[in-house]
């Protein structure tokens, strides 16, 4: 094997048990798709124990809306501690702090009917999010700062491919055929307490990040034994000579905040990038497609609604893997505009095929159709992208808080899609899909003109780039 290429049983175990948290992350996304109805049976039954009589449809369609979009609600909230609690507990502590949280939410959930509450199970999926908001950044913080340069982006590309896993088993466990029954839906909302103890059993004996230990801890004696548990027999010296030479660069520098990552030039160009990124992605449809496709398939009068959403989720996990070999070979900025594009023509072809379903029943095949092909550009370009760019784009010291403000940035436009969707499909339609596409075109122009390649650059030479471009503006100044 070729020197500087090994790729060791330890990095592979590392960067396996911190995606446990992202198996569970997409677990309680796509466990909740298909029990709708059957959720919203047991928030009426309670309703009319209460108050003797049943909501009104549009008091369960916002209350249905809530149980959805409180999880990136609760995410929101908790990215923004992440800069804390990373750099204060280290990168390893802090998946594991958070994964404590999790019990907690999954003790909630799983309660809920026994105990008569549709609010225990609103608390559950929020405190779920809490657990999200800090997992879904922490997990790609880590894996980015563990990786060699040369497989970055494919390593961090595994997290969104076990995010995309555990949708699809949280599909197949929600089916009414499985666990997505009157009886047995709460023990479905628990089972992502099997993955949440593998990880306290694994991830307490994986390498803390040497970036952290030498950089953040000045540990340099530390860093050097755990980045070597990491490479196995390869020469590491010069990857610790590059992290000393940012740690000498960053000794004098303050603690960076979420001010200065919007008044100082160097940090507001790449945090602009990463907040358009991570807006783009999820208003770009997708959490719309993952959370309401049963009843989109069944508006479309398709045969078999619940399975052609499993299908949904099979092509989910094909195209992360193919992403995985892509993403270091066609690079992100490719990869990004070809599926902002992509995005916005699926869209497009989306409004179309709804709003003439009545006279055309041959539009649910193209409807279908649009679909697996949405989903499979999302994996391929800004899906799994969007979570570890920032990473990429900032140097050790604002690193966990550029990702906590991008991640936290993140999850509330998903809120809002999850929230509002709904309401706002019942006022224009189809015509909601149009307002994604507009939004992807626009993602990119910028993407064309502003956002840099950051394929095989460490991360020296990419803040480096926007350091330049500071200096260059002062001198204009």
């Amino acid at each position: 094997m070729l020197k500087g290429k090994e790729v060791t049983w330890t990095l592979i175990n590392s960067v396996f048990s911190s995606v446990l948290a992202s198996l569970q992350i997409g677990y309680h996304t796509g466990n909740i798709n298909t029990p709708q109805m059957i959720i919203e049976e047991f928030y009426n039954d309670t309703w009319w124990q209460r108050h003797e009589r049943h909501m009104s449809h549009h008091t369960l369609t916002m209350l249905w809306s809530l149980t959805v979009s409180i999880l990136s609600l609760g995410a929101t909230v908790s990215a923004l501690c992440v800069g804390l609690l990373a750099d204060n507990q280290g990168r390893r502590g802090s998946i594991l702090i958070a994964n404590s949280i999790a019990l907690f939410a999954i003790v909630c959930m799983g309660i809920s009917k026994l105990a008569t509450s549709p609010e225990m199970l609103i608390i559950g999926r929020f405190v779920m999010g809490l657990y999200c908001g800090l997992s879904m950044t922490l997990v790609p913080l880590y894996i980015q700062e563990i990786a060699p340069t040369h497989l970055r982006g494919a390593f961090s590309t595994m997290n969104q491919l076990a995010y995309t896993i555990g949708i699809f088993i949280g599909q197949i466990m929600s089916l009414e055929s499985v666990l997505g029954t009157r009886e047995w839906w709460p023990v479905m909302l628990t089972l992502s307490l099997i993955p949440t103890l593998i990880q306290f059993l694994t991830f307490p004996f994986c390498p803390e990040s040497p970036r952290y230990l030498l950089i953040n801890c000045n540990e340099e004696i530390l860093a050097e034994k755990e980045l070597q548990k990491l490479r196995g027999k390869q020469d590491v010296m010069e990857e610790i000579k590059e992290m000393k030479e940012e740690a000498a660069r960053l000794r004098n520098t303050p603690e960076v905040t979420i001010c200065q990552l919007f008044r100082v030039p160097s940090y507001r160009k790449p945090m602009v990038i990463s907040l358009l990124i991570n807006a783009s992605s999820q208003l770009s449809g997708y959490n719309a497609l993952i959370n309401y496709s049963t009843k989109l398939f069944t508006l479309a009068k398709v045969a078999s609604p619940t399975y052609t959403t499993m299908g949904v989720g099979v092509i989910n996990i094909v195209f992360t893997i193919i992403a995985v070999f892509l993403v270091e070979n066609a690079g992100r900025r490719t990869l990004l505009l070809i599926g902002f594009f992509a995005l916005a023509v699926c869209d497009i072809v989306l409004t179309v095929s709804i709003a003439t379903l009545s006279e055309l029943r041959w539009m649910s095949h193209i409807l279908v159709l649009a679909v697996f092909v949405f989903v499979a550009f999302f994996e391929i370009g800004p899906g799994p992208i969007a979570w570890y760019i920032t990473a990429e784009l900032f140097g050790q010291s604002a690193r966990p808080v550029a990702m906590g403000v991008a991640s936290s940035w993140n999850w509330l436009n998903k809120f809002f899609v999850g929230m509002f969707y709904q309401p706002l499909q019942h006022a224009i339609g189809p015509y909601v899909f149009l307002c994604f596409a507009i939004i992807l075109m626009g993602s990119f122009v910028y993407t064309w003109f502003r956002v840099p390649e950051t394929r095989g650059r460490t991360f020296e030479e990419i803040t480096a780039e926007f350091r330049q471009a500071d200096g260059l503006l002062m001198n204009k100044l």
